[in-house]
């Protein structure tokens, strides 16, 4: 396992393309879920320099037949514990299963505000099996800040985890 960062400038397509190796690099070998996760968003936030990187998983409800997402590994500012299906981006993203980028959240109908700072967003959800095991969750500071290139790289970041 490699556990050095190398930071690179270029275009964003040319950062992804170095990051995705190195990432693959922290986790090869590594049975432990959580220990991968810590490690994939210290790389993004790192290398991106974004406000608030993390997961959420998928969990049992206490004493209920429910799920919701509960707050996992993450780098940057505390966070929000336990979102329900549908609420905010990161359960709109769930609930559709497909990935979801915001240009500006304060317009973002039911927008959780974790986080003042938080301008915009995107949300990779996680599925195995046709089902959604989390979220990976990425804020920034500015707005706009995602496209389709961190779609495209992140849904393949997402898709390499080994969720045994």
């Amino acid at each position: 396992m490699a556990e050095d960062l190398t930071i690179i400038q270029g275009s964003k397509e040319e950062v992804y393309q170095s990051l995705i190796p190195q990432i693959n690099a922290l986790t090869e070998g590594e049975p432990d879920l959580i220990a991968n996760l810590a490690n994939i968003c210290g790389a993004l936030k790192e290398q991106f320099g974004w406000l608030w990187v993390g997961f959420y998983l998928v969990k049992p409800v206490p004493a209920s037949s429910d799920t919701e997402l509960v707050l996992g590994p993450f780098q940057g500012p505390v966070a929000c514990t336990r979102i329900k299906k549908g609420r905010g981006v990161c359960g709109a993203a769930w609930q559709k299963a497909e990935t979801l980028i915001v240009d500006d959240v304060e317009k973002f109908p039911g927008h959780i505000a974790c986080s003042s700072l938080s301008k915009s967003e995107i949300v990779v959800p996680v599925i195995r099996n046709n089902e959604v095991l989390g979220v990976l969750d990425v804020d920034s500071e500015l707005l706009s800040q995602f496209d389709d290139t961190d779609k495209k790289y992140l849904e393949q970041i997402v898709g390499e985890i080994n969720f045994g």
